[in-house]
């Protein structure tokens, strides 16, 4: 048993063995970093977590938030009450701080965890890295936006900085450097880790950043119309009103399932868009400016291009087959869908302002270029795998960090993930198809240990 305090009280954590054999670690988990998110407090930016009278357990991780799978559609158990971060760390008493790492989960701003299911410490701990990982709220509950004062949007955004202010404000007292923080996360914690870099409310909360897999201009992390689309979920759950004012109190005071898995459209292609790489209903907005603290102010290529990005070291890239993760979506029917209706080859950006006549250009310049003009089905997988790796990731990846300004002395790095090996478990569906490669998900397993898939433990397979 291993006890620490941070500012909310005394935590009572454990000290494990890694998997590997390699050393011990102390464990601390399900730790508040924000009042829990209830009622009243529903759609809106965290507040400081209250204090605790004793000594809390930290043996067990918080609640996840509530969700719907991204890869099963499945509603999964889960708290509205999910605010709650866990800290690992080899040594709580160093002669020298260590260096800290803060992962932020993927799953599309819709699904995932910062649990040990997928984002165990073990690998890390015999180099020395205090981890954090968390929580944050998901799907509409996260990013529901209202164009308000009250609901701006970027619940969930902000709930990533609260994680951060609270490493910021204790992490030492575990044996990290709070002046030696790197944010990385995958996928859509790939995306975050970007917006991090150009947010007012994250200046100075770290210094390095990793972003796998995910920038916030991907098609997938992009917000269309977050109003109207908030709107049209109140109009799905029972309320047609255009008063903001009322739909909030509405939609606050319905049980929470109802707005998990809810997925309002506004335009039918996103009816028939089930390219999950491709579309979420909920994801970071571009905040209005209402004269408080907002998380977003400007579209992060603006941002780029006029050089308000943080001054931090940063490493951006992907894995060489994004899209392997996605051939049994593929194989249940997008082919089909895309080879039906060629508009779905355009990026969403580009299907959203342009005309009729533009888009069917575009798309045939697409279909040319990657299929050769040949029908859409599953003999062109490969194919269409390699399509989608490069339009809903690999593009712009490559864009954003293209026009990632030389800020202060911050270094830049690209990289990309080819490595084969059984731990890749999530480009397996692809070997049918001739696609020997890393899947979007499969360097996490290289990182991080995924308890949840039970892999072969060789030490010449560890990063």
């Amino acid at each position: 048993m291993a006890k620490v305090k941070v500012q909310q009280g005394w935590l009572s954590g454990a000290l494990l063995e890694t998997v590997t054999g390699e050393g011990t670690y102390y464990s601390f988990k399900g730790i508040p970093y924000a009042q829990p998110p209830l009622g009243k407090l529903r759609f809106k930016a965290p507040l400081n977590p209250l204090p605790w009278e004793g000594t809390r357990s930290a043996l067990e991780h918080g609640p996840k938030c509530i969700q719907q799978s991204v890869l099963t559609g499945a509603i999964e158990h889960g708290s509205e009450d999910c605010l709650y971060l866990n800290v690992y760390s080899p040594d709580i008493k160093p002669i020298r701080q260590l260096p800290v790492m803060v992962c932020i989960h993927g799953g599309g701003y819709k699904s995932g965890s910062g649990d040990d299911d997928n984002y165990g410490p073990d690998f890390l701990m015999p180099h020395g890295v205090v981890l954090v990982t968390f929580n944050y709220r998901l799907d509409a509950l996260g990013f529901l936006c209202l164009d308000t004062e009250d609901v701006p949007g970027n619940a969930g955004m902000k709930d990533q900085v609260a994680a951060l202010k609270w490493v910021r404000d204790n992490i030492a007292n575990f044996g990290g450097d709070p002046d030696n923080v790197t944010v990385f996360g995958e996928s859509a914690g790939g995306a975050s880790t970007c917006l991090h870099m150009i947010s007012p409310l994250s200046k100075g909360l770290f210094s390095k950043a990793i972003s796998m897999s995910g920038v916030p201009m991907n098609d997938w992390s992009i917000a269309f119309k977050p109003q109207k689309r908030a709107f049209m979920l109140g109009r799905e759950l029972g309320l047609d009103t255009n008063d903001p004012n009322e739909l909030l109190e509405y939609l606050q005071s319905l049980p929470v399932e109802k707005l998990v898995g809810a997925n309002p459209v506004i335009l039918s292609f996103e009816e028939y868009n089930n390219n999950p790489f491709k579309f979420f209903h909920f994801t970071p907005v571009v905040e209005k400016n209402f004269g408080k603290e907002h998380f977003l102010t400007e579209d992060p290529l603006e941002a780029l291009k006029n050089k308000r990005v943080h001054d931090v070291d940063a490493l951006i890239g992907h894995t060489s087959e994004e899209s392997a993760l996605g051939i049994a979506f593929f194989e249940q029917g997008i082919l089909k869908q895309y080879g039906r209706y060629p508009e779905l080859l355009v990026p969403r950006k580009i299907l959203t302002t342009s005309t009729p006549e533009k888009i069917l250009e575009i798309s045939d310049r697409i279909h040319e270029y990657f299929f050769k003009r040949q029908p859409i089905d599953e003999k062109l997988m490969k194919e269409f795998a390699y399509y989608a790796s490069h339009a809903c990731f690999v593009y712009d990846v490559h864009r954003f960090i293209d026009h990632l300004p030389k800020v202060g002395t911050g270094r830049r790095y690209l990289y990309k993930f080819s490595c084969v090996s059984g731990r890749n478990v999530y480009s397996m569906a692809g070997l049918k198809y001739g696609i020997k490669a890393a899947a979007h998900l499969d360097d996490l397993m290289y990182l991080l240990h995924a308890k949840a898939h039970n892999l072969k433990l060789e030490k010449i397979l560890r990063v």
